[in-house]
């Protein structure tokens, strides 16, 4: 390759590296349903008007004032929301990806059997000091007066069938059915598990997140409550642990770092604009690999955008991640400037950004577009409008590394549907190289990815931050804004097959037009491309 830096500089300074420094962030042809039902924003306040308000918290005081709610019925359930954590990290080797889960316990009178399947999942999930079990049995008890098997057998599914059951729980609270949904959810408790088979870890989640939609408590439970939140110490050793078990993230910076160096090789002055900044983690490799250009390394100028929930990872604000940076370009002898702006995506105006003449651009959204509402959410639309933005600083490359999966305009069930068959994939897939029984395990699918189950299951509107789309979208809206596809170099593609020779056989790689595709089995995950 003719580059006054060669490409095979930074592939050994990142082979060599990614061992070292541990980040974490996160087919077009795939179905799902992309058009948007405005009935599934007013879901919940149609199951409302059939059933009563209570007030009722097993957790801080936070959740005092939060409805809870009861369907009084001659077979209830009951529901109650409980918290999780936000999403954050705190060393300088780890960047933000997933969120952290939450718990609504709902209870039936039922024998012991379910009774400790219940008290099983609270505990992983909130700790072993919460009474929310017995709290419910004491205050709301209820029965079931229809057979389970004659349930079973009205609706066509086979005994001990979780995926169908769930799948006909989500059916029954698209349509208002709650009499059915009151069954399924007695007979979903006593089957999910969060040490189970990796349907039944992902079922318990899947579970909680109908039921904080019934309870209209999903927004709550994804911005989450500080008090079970775990410590930047404990939250860091879980992204290590999925870092190094899942090739996602690797293959997110591998191939987003690889499109910089190609596009920046010649130029002096770099200016990278990173619109998810977090630890900073990303950059390390390519300002090692940067510093070993022939003819000495070119002045590196960094924007980080990051809002204020990584803070609390960090220990503190974006001048950690400057000082660590700094310190890092100082020891390889390159030319460093950082500049942090500690907010929103959304807040992101173009006078936020300085552009310097003669600087060659290079923005990076990592996992972060999809966070962006559209227009099916808001006017501003802020999502089309960002890239329009970056559209104006004539970048010379911008990378974007995404979930391969449609959770944005789709309506309720499909979705439902469609986080079902992704997160199957992504739970398998973390099956495999952790003990199921592992109780770090539990900590890394709670903490790491289930806040955004919850959120894509529970929430409608403006509460609902986990919108993803597939590469057909992505390609549509960057094409509207101006630029044009920039194919990955066939050395990227190279390096990362390298890299998953280290991981399970069911992983694999793909190429189509330029755009690189990460998969598990017969589900793609992860999708990486490039704009000019």
């Amino acid at each position: 390759m003719q580059a006054s830096v060669k490409y095979a500089d930074f592939e050994k300074h990142q082979k060599s590296l990614y061992q070292n420094t541990m980040p974490s962030r996160f087919d077009e042809d795939h179905q799902s349903v992309h058009s948007f039902s405005s009935e599934d924003k007013h879901q919940s306040k149609n199951i409302q008007s059939q059933i009563n308000h209570v007030q009722f918290c097993t957790l801080e005081s936070s959740l005092a004032n939060t409805n809870y709610i009861i369907h009084h019925s001659p077979s209830s359930f009951n529901c109650t929301p409980s918290s999780g954590s936000p999403l954050s990290l705190q060393d300088s080797q780890f960047d933000n990806i997933y969120g952290s889960p939450i718990s609504a316990s709902c209870i039936t009178e039922d024998p012991n059997d379910l009774r400790s399947r219940l008290k099983e999942i609270e505990d992983a999930m909130l700790g072993p000091n919460s009474d929310m079990v017995e709290t419910f049995e004491n205050m709301y008890p209820g029965h079931l007066s229809l057979e389970p098997e004659k349930w079973k057998q009205a609706m066509g599914i086979p005994r001990g069938d979780l995926k169908q059951l769930l799948i006909a729980c989500a059916r029954a609270v698209a349509e208002n059915d709650l009499i059915a949904v009151e069954w399924l959810i007695s007979e979903l408790k006593q089957m999910v598990s969060v040490s189970g088979e990796p349907q039944q870890r992902l079922g318990a989640y899947l579970l909680e997140g109908l039921i904080a939609r019934l309870a209209s408590s999903g927004s709550s439970i994804y911005k989450s409550l500080k008090c079970k939140e775990p410590t930047g110490s404990d939250l860091l050793s879980y992204m290590h642990l999925l870092y190094e078990v899942c090739p996602y993230f690797k293959f997110g910076y591998l191939s987003a770092n690889g499109a910089i160096a190609e596009a920046v090789k010649d130029e002096h002055m770099i200016h990278i604009i990173d619109f998810q900044i977090a630890q900073g983690s990303q950059w390390v490799t390519l300002i090692q690999a940067l510093a070993a250009r022939p003819g000495g390394p070119p002045h590196v100028r960094i924007t980080g955008v990051d809002d204020s929930n990584s803070a609390y990872a960090r220990g503190g604000g974006l001048n950690l991640v400057g000082q660590r940076l700094s310190r890092l370009a100082e020891s390889c002898k390159v030319p460093f400037e950082f500049h942090g702006a500690a907010i929103s995506g959304c807040d992101v105006e173009a006078d936020v950004i300085i552009i310097r003449p003669g600087e060659s651009v290079a923005v990076n959204f990592p996992f972060q577009l999809h966070h962006m509402p559209d227009e099916s959410v808001s006017t501003s639309n802020h999502r089309d409008r960002l890239i329009r933005m970056v559209k104006s600083f004539s970048p010379k490359i911008v990378t974007l590394v995404e979930q391969e999966f449609n959770t944005n305009t789709a309506p309720f069930f499909p979705r439902f549907l469609e986080a079902l068959d992704y997160y199957t994939a992504m739970f398998e897939s973390v099956d495999i190289t952790i003990a199921r029984d592992s109780k770090e395990r539990i900590n890394v699918e709670q903490h790491c990815i289930a806040r955004d189950i919850v959120n894509i299951i529970a929430c409608e509107g403006e509460e609902r931050v986990e919108r993803h789309e597939l590469y057909g979208k992505w390609r549509s809206r960057f094409m509207m804004a101006g630029f044009r596809p920039c194919p990955l170099s066939p050395t990227v593609n190279a390096t990362i097959k390298t890299l998953l020779e280290n991981y399970s056989e069911h992983y694999w790689l793909e190429e189509r037009d330029g755009v690189l595709y990460l998969g598990w089995k017969n589900r793609t995950l992860i999708v990486s491309c490039a704009w000019r």
